[in-house]
């Protein structure tokens, strides 16, 4: 009896082994498909200019990948200054190379991920119901036009791009007193649309999403300071593979299409 005993503790204990052992091999190759298939949220920081298109291109990423992406919407130097003080972002999309430049100089981009994506274009916008004629930037000097929005031309991307452009016409120094700046080209645009201010500097992107403004002159790219529009993952980001996948559809022929629909000049 206690042989018999024995050799059935040792055949339970031999199943025992066996169903656990078939249980650690299940979990080990379904567990990477449950992670890989798990929906993630990327948190985006991207420049002002790009909220409309990037709202749309979110959505149809969204149902193809089913992750979820989150938006911080702003000025590019104020976005990439919370990143350098540790905010959380998995992807950073700039309005232009210095901030993008910036980040990767003090290694806070995942190498490899780094992509210069769009272009736009300056133009100058009035309220819709302006009588005001400008043909050329040398019209800002009007009497008629006292105040200029524009977007903190030190630090924002598209002040530094407008007040570039007017040095290099020899027209800043005569304007800079009618400049009003604000936070971003969202709020240049808002400024303009309400009437507090004569005129206004965005990109062309943003004058086509208002219905209250009008561009009265669109600076000739070959005159214009190159825009460039660079995006990359964060390296602290906790979403690596999520992050690369939002930016390769961005590439993809869907998110190039969404750009130019609003727009923007996708870059090969």
């Amino acid at each position: 009896m206690p042989l018999f005993r024995g050799r059935w503790m040792n055949r339970i204990w031999s199943y025992v082994l066996r169903i656990v052992t078939l249980t650690f091999i299940a979990t080990a190759v379904l567990l990477p498909v449950a992670t890989a298939a798990r929906a993630e949220e990327i948190l985006t920081s991207a420049a002002a200019s790009l909220t409309d298109a990037l709202n749309d291109i979110g959505r149809s990423y969204r149902q193809k990948s089913k992750n979820t992406v989150r938006f911080n919407f702003g000025p590019s130097s104020g976005l990439a200054r919370q990143i350098e003080e540790g905010a959380p972002a998995d992807v950073f999309f700039s309005a232009d190379l210095a901030q993008m430049d910036n980040l990767e100089k003090k290694n806070l981009l995942e190498p490899g991920t780094r992509k210069n994506l769009l272009s736009n274009q300056l133009v100058i916008i009035v309220p819709g119901d302006s009588k005001l004629s400008v043909s050329s930037p040398k019209d800002l000097l009007k009497h008629d036009v006292k105040k200029i929005a524009l977007a903190e031309p030190s630090s924002v991307p598209v002040g530094v791009y407008s007040s570039k452009y007017l040095a290099d016409e020899g027209l800043w120094e005569q304007l800079k007193n009618k400049v009003v700046p604000v936070q971003d080209v969202r709020a240049t645009l808002a400024a303009v649309e309400s009437g507090n201010v004569e005129a206004g500097f965005v990109y062309k992107t943003d004058a086509a999403v208002s219905k209250k403004v009008k561009i009265i002159y669109a600076v000739p790219i070959e005159k214009g300071p190159k825009i460039t529009y660079p995006v990359a993952v964060i390296k602290a980001s906790k979403h690596k593979f999520a992050a690369r996948d939002f930016i390769s559809y961005l590439e993809s022929a869907a998110g190039k299409d969404a750009f130019k629909r609003y727009g923007f000049v996708v870059l090969e």
